[in-house]
C-alpha cells in the first residue's frame, strides 16, 4: 500500500508573541521577551530557571536570567504542536509530534537535553497534556472512531487505558501533584467547563459553572490553586480554542468554589496549553499576541 504523505502547512497567524510571567497574589505581569513570529505553551522548569516553550514545530529553551533562547535537538520530532510536558525528575521531555506519513500527532518521549524521541503512542491522534508524579504513566487527548476521550499509557510504552467515554469532547487532562485526581475540560454540559476525575477515571465531576467555555486546567505544585483560560460564551463554538481572542486567565481553588480573573489577554490557542506555574507556586508563565501591521 502506498503511503500518502501530507504536506505540513502552516497557516501565517499575523500575529507577534509576547512571553509574560504574573504573580497571581500581587497581579504584578512582567514582559520577558517579544518574538516577531508565533511562540506557544510555556513550561516552568522545575529549577525555576526556564521555560520551554513551541514555535514552527521546534521546541526551544528560554534561561530567563540570561534573556537567551536555545533550540532544543529533538531528531525527527521537528513538527511538535503545543502539547509538550516535562517529566517529574526533569529530566525527560514528553512532546506531540505530527508525523509524515499521515500527518497525525503522536506522543514522543526524549530527554530534555535533547536527542532521539521515543515514541510511545502509535495509534493516532494523540494530544499529550500530562504526565504522572510518579512518571510511570502519560495521559493525552485520543480521537478514537470519531470521539474524543482521555486516555492513558504506561511512561514506556503499552497498552492504552481509555479514561473517559462521551460523546462531549473531552481534552486538557492533567495529573494533581499527588497523582490522586486529573482535571480536565469537557463539553459535556453544553459548554467547556472544568471538571476533575480520579486518577482511574471514576467520580468524573464538574467543577466550574458559569456560561463561559474554560479549558486547559493547570494545578499549582502546591495542590491547592488551578490556573485556566476562558472565552466568553458566544466568542467561539464550546469545542474549539482558537488563537487571536480575548480570553481571560482565571484562578480557582483546587477544592472548587469561586473564580477570580487573574488577567486579560490577547490569546487563546497557544497561550496556556500547558501546565506552566513557577516551582514557588506564585508565578505562571503564559503568551500574549500582538496583531502585525
Amino acid at each position: 500500500m502506498q503511503i500518502l504523505k501530507i504536506p505540513f502547512q502552516r497557516p501565517d497567524r499575523g500575529t507577534s508573541s509576547v512571553l509574560e510571567t504574573l504573580n497571581v497574589d500581587t497581579g504584578k505581569r512582567t514582559v520577558l521577551r517579544e518574538f516577531s513570529d508565533t511562540i506557544e505553551a510555556p513550561n516552568w522548569t522545575a529549577d525555576g530557571k526556564y521555560l520551554i516553550y513551541n514555535s514552527e514545530g521546534r521546541i526551544f529553551r528560554y534561561e530567563i536570567a540570561a534573556d537567551e533562547v536555545t533550540e532544543m535537538y529533538t531528531g525527527l520530532a521537528v513538527e511538535c504542536n503545543n502539547d509538550h510536558v516535562l517529566g517529574p525528575r526533569g529530566d525527560r521531555i514528553a512532546v506531540s509530534h505530527r508525523t509524515i506519513e499521515d500527518g497525525l500527532s503522536r506522543v514522543y518521549i526524549l530527554p530534555l537535553v535533547g536527542g532521539e524521541p521515543v515514541l510511545i503512542t502509535p495509534i493516532a491522534p494523540s494530544f499529550l497534556h500530562g504526565w504522572s508524579p510518579d512518571g510511570k504513566t502519560l495521559i493525552y487527548t485520543g480521537e478514537r472512531n470519531g470521539q474524543w476521550d482521555i486516555y492513558s499509557i504506561p511512561a514506556i510504552g503499552g497498552q492504552e487505558k481509555q479514561l473517559t467515554n462521551n460523546p462531549a469532547l473531552d481534552d486538557g487532562s492533567e495529573y494533581s501533584p499527588d497523582g490522586k485526581h486529573i482535571w480536565f475540560n469537557s463539553t459535556r454540559s453544553g459548554l467547556m467547563q472544568i471538571w476533575r476525575m480520579d486518577a482511574d477515571g471514576g467520580h468524573q465531576t464538574q467543577m466550574s459553572f458559569d456560561q463561559s467555555n474554560s479549558w486547559f486546567p493547570h494545578v499549582s505544585p502546591d495542590g491547592k490553586r488551578v490556573a485556566y483560560i476562558t472565552y466568553k460564551k458566544g466568542d467561539v463554538e464550546s469545542d474549539k480554542h482558537p488563537p487571536n481572542k480575548f480570553v481571560e486567565l482565571r484562578l480557582m481553588p483546587a477544592a472548587g468554589g469561586d473564580f477570580r480573573v487573574i488577567a486579560d489577554l490577547f490569546g487563546g490557542q497557544g497561550s496556556m496549553n500547558v501546565n506552566s506555574w513557577s516551582p514557588d507556586n506564585q508565578t505562571i508563565a503564559f503568551v500574549s499576541y500582538k496583531l502585525k501591521k
